[in-house]
């Protein structure tokens, strides 16, 4: 009988092993670089859904309105990316339609699920007199209880206002918000991100977030951070420099 031969699983050529060595080196000097500058940042922004707070306020929104399956399936059609984010809160907006006194029972009986981590983290920048700033493309209405809770001025929230008419029924949204639309550095998030740094001369602005979105915003923001303690979305996990997945790690870099 022939002995049994062994297989041995063929070894990466050297010129695989100089890629894979080459990827690692620049993924850990990326990594260092973010955590310079977040040890080193004098602005802070923050998402809010899934990243400040556990949940996404406008699904919450809508599942309290009773159109809850509706908005999904249009939200993860503007994740598929066919429609833009303006066109999906326009889609959203319609469906929910919200009234200003149902906004106001929504806010009024769903307080924040604020992240672990977060108010010690913000206080912690505070301390250090770092600014602060919510960036959303939720609604303002739900985002300023967050704000009061971290001890955020609200001049310092960027998010969408719902209009209303004289009735309290649901008329729009305000398009002139930067956090209205995406897909350019002229508005979303990296509009916002774009604003500060020339209105308030910040020369180490970070980004902090769990989405695309958040990602876009960077440039103009300095770097992007992105936050899985809530969500660990694939494109993120793929695209930040620095992914971590609680708040109390960002913190420890600055003690």
């Amino acid at each position: 009988m022939r002995p049994e031969l062994l297989k041995v699983a063929q070894l990466p050529s050297s010129a695989a092993r100089t890629a894979y060595n080459s990827v690692t080196k620049n993924d850990l000097e990326r990594e260092i670089a973010a955590k310079r500058i977040w040890r080193n940042a004098d602005a802070v922004c923050f998402d809010v859904d899934s990243t400040v707070c556990q949940d996404e306020a406008v699904d919450e929104l809508a599942d309290f309105l009773g159109v809850g399956d509706e908005v999904t399936k249009c939200t993860q059609r503007a994740m598929n990316g066919s429609m833009s984010f303006r066109e999906a809160l326009t889609q959203r907006l319609n469906i929910m339609r919200p009234s200003f006194q149902q906004l106001e029972a929504y806010a009024i009986t769903h307080p924040p699920l604020l992240t672990p981590g977060i108010r010690e983290l913000v206080a912690e920048l505070h301390r250090r007199h770092i600014d602060v700033y919510l960036v959303s493309g939720g609604f303002r209405r739900l985002i300023l209880p967050v704000a009061r809770l971290l001890n955020i001025p609200k001049e310092n929230v960027f998010a969408n206002e719902i209009l209303f008419d004289n009735m309290g029924n649901y008329a729009g949204f305000d398009k002139s918000e930067l956090t209205s639309d995406s897909g350019s550095k002229m508005v979303g998030k990296a509009g916002v991100c774009g604003l500060l740094k020339r209105r308030m001369g910040y020369e180490n602005l970070v980004m902090v977030g769990d989405g695309a979105t958040d990602m876009e915003a960077s440039p103009p923001a300095d770097i992007f951070i992105g936050f899985a303690g809530n969500q660990c979305r694939e494109s993120v996990k793929r695209g930040a420099p620095w992914l971590v997945y609680d708040f109390d790690t960002l913190r420890g870099q600055l003690l």
